[in-house]
């Protein structure tokens, strides 16, 4: 080959990569989304929502599911092999914040949670790791106060009401949530002992009934009751435990976190339930927000920040569905 020809082709070549190169970095795109819980509804709704982001703004999202660490570290090789740039995760375990992190370091892909926040091995928040979820606390507080305008409302006296707490300290984020609501109804004029809890194995309904039950049978004494926990679901465990130790609807006020299909359900039957209510974030906001910024940082390198808090909304029996649609659940 003639020597003058090498450096024009060498030239073609370099124009020819910089022209190609944003398009292709559009196009080829792809970024996971690990949750902990792909059967429910919360978890269904973000990953939804990622997805049509993605379909509107040309990138592609793999749902996966990681229910404990080994699943995790799986499902990121699985996404390193398809070649995706990223991941969005709601890790099953924040204590597994370094080691994910350190997985996504080594195949150069980029991170950032939602819903549950990474500790590092002090049980600090993992500040590298960018986050969006809703304060923990801050929430459980407009659990607690929305029980006790609830209580006033019927005019229960708070110092004879008793407050089922479904608890699960093992995660930073129920507890947050739980001790918040605790608060607030300490506030109210709650009587601390008065709080039983109720320690689940797992978040679901069925853990909690069967952590709730035993709860009320050794605390007959007690005709109205609340309940509350990290979750609606967990929530709706504790009413259907009430239901079956053979508590009326009128002597339960159980107020749960989210605003899913769980709650939906609950609002649509016929007659009311002890479900009240339910502190409704936007899962759909929470999906498409994440996805969005884990996008924008690879392909217009602006990291994320580093905690992004939301808010809720209470949704009642009266409200739900133009709280629903208000929030786009």
């Amino acid at each position: 080959m003639n020597r003058k020809v090498i450096p024009s082709l060498l030239a073609l070549g370099v124009s020819l990569s910089l022209c190609l190169t944003p398009a292709l970095a559009q196009d080829e795109v792809k970024i996971g989304f690990i949750v902990k819980k792909p059967e429910q509804a919360w978890f269904i709704n973000e990953q939804d929502a990622a997805t049509k982001l993605g379909q509107e703004k040309g990138f592609k999202v793999v749902r996966l599911s990681g229910e404990d660490g080994q699943q995790v570290l799986s499902a990121i090789d699985n996404l390193n092999s398809q070649g995706a740039q990223g991941f969005v995760i709601c890790p099953p375990d924040v204590r597994l914040g370094p080691a994910i992190a350190n997985r996504a370091k080594q195949y150069g892909m980029k991170v950032v949670t939602v819903d549950d926040q990474f500790l590092d091995a002090d049980g600090k928040p993992m500040a590298d790791v960018p986050h969006l979820g809703m304060s923990g606390y801050k929430i459980g507080r407009q659990v607690g106060e929305a029980i006790a305008a609830e209580m006033q409302r019927r005019g229960w006296d708070p110092q004879q009401v008793a407050a089922l707490r479904i608890s699960n300290n093992e995660l930073p984020t129920a507890k947050a949530r739980t001790d918040g609501a605790t608060d607030a109804l300490l506030d109210a004029g709650f009587v601390e002992q008065n709080i039983f809890d109720a320690p689940q194995q797992n978040t679901d309904t069925s853990s909690a009934f069967a952590a709730a039950s035993p709860v009320f049978s050794k605390n007959g004494r007690f005709e109205h009751w609340v309940i509350y926990a990290l979750n609606e679901e967990s929530v709706l465990g504790g009413v259907r435990a009430s239901e079956q130790y053979g508590l009326s609807p009128d002597q339960v006020i159980g107020v749960g976190i989210n605003g899913s299909g769980a709650a939906f359900a609950e609002f649509s039957r016929q007659k009311p339930t002890g479900f009240y209510g339910t502190v409704a974030v936007s899962s759909t906001m929470h999906g498409r927000q994440s996805a969005d910024n884990l996008y924008t940082w690879i392909t217009q390198d602006k990291k994320p920040p580093a905690n992004t808090e939301t808010t809720g909304t209470l949704m009642t029996r009266d409200n739900w569905q133009q709280v629903r649609e208000d929030l786009g659940l």
